[in-house]
């Protein structure tokens, strides 16, 4: 009797075993592809194709990955003090992004306060960027365009919309190595110019509104 009573519930454990199991399998393949939270907390999420290739990046400042840049023939990787998300092109390789942070040093100053969005040409570096620093060491915010240079292999700034760190209101048109060539400026005070400099930065004519 009690051999039998072993072997029944050896059975019945079996069976319900089995039909937990195939529940929860068919629950599983049944779900939707969708999964809907009220709430996700992470350190770095990433958006990939089918094929594993990953598009976007969002992290926190101590997972975000480095930028890799050439230095004198050697591929050199620097950290990137902020948080943020980095764009990722068909081919995985990064080509933008949005970076922000701010913080204070022990003596009150804030330094790396602001945030940069950035679109690259591809294998290259920047080619749009939208920028805003204003911290102990930096104030300015714009619009900047660069070009890649064939000769220098460097990408100088072309045009420059936007306010410097004396308060001046300023689109700046530059020539292919970066260099100012054309001005308009409306300062802090209200003066306002159209400034033409040469290739070396010196002004060759310059003209301000007369007053009637």
């Amino acid at each position: 009797m009690k051999k039998y009573n072993q072997t029944f519930l050896f059975v019945y454990s079996l069976l319900v075993t089995i039909a937990f199991t195939g529940t929860v399998f068919m629950a599983f393949k049944q779900a939707p592809s969708q999964l809907k939270v009220k709430e996700l907390e992470a350190e770095q999420i990433k958006i990939v194709e089918p094929d594993g290739t990953v598009r976007l990046l969002l992290s926190n400042r101590k997972r975000f990955p480095g930028t890799s840049m050439t230095v004198n023939g050697k591929l050199v990787t620097e950290e990137r003090p902020q948080a943020g998300m980095l764009f990722y092109n068909d081919e995985g390789a990064e080509n933008g992004g949005l970076i922000f942070g701010g913080k204070k040093n022990v003596k009150g100053q804030v330094i790396d306060a602001g945030g940069s969005l950035s679109f690259d040409r591809y294998a290259g570096n920047q080619e749009v960027q939208l920028v805003g620093v204003n911290d102990s060491e930096n104030r300015f915010a714009g619009l900047r365009i660069s070009d890649s240079h064939p000769d220098t292999k460097k990408d100088p700034s072309r045009i420059w919309v936007g306010r410097d760190e004396q308060g001046n209101s300023e689109v700046a048109l530059m020539d292919s190595i970066g260099k100012k060539r054309l001005v308009l400026k409306v300062e802090a005070n209200g003066k306002s110019s159209i400034s033409f400099l040469d290739a070396q930065g010196k002004e060759v004519n310059s003209f301000t509104p007369t007053n009637k």
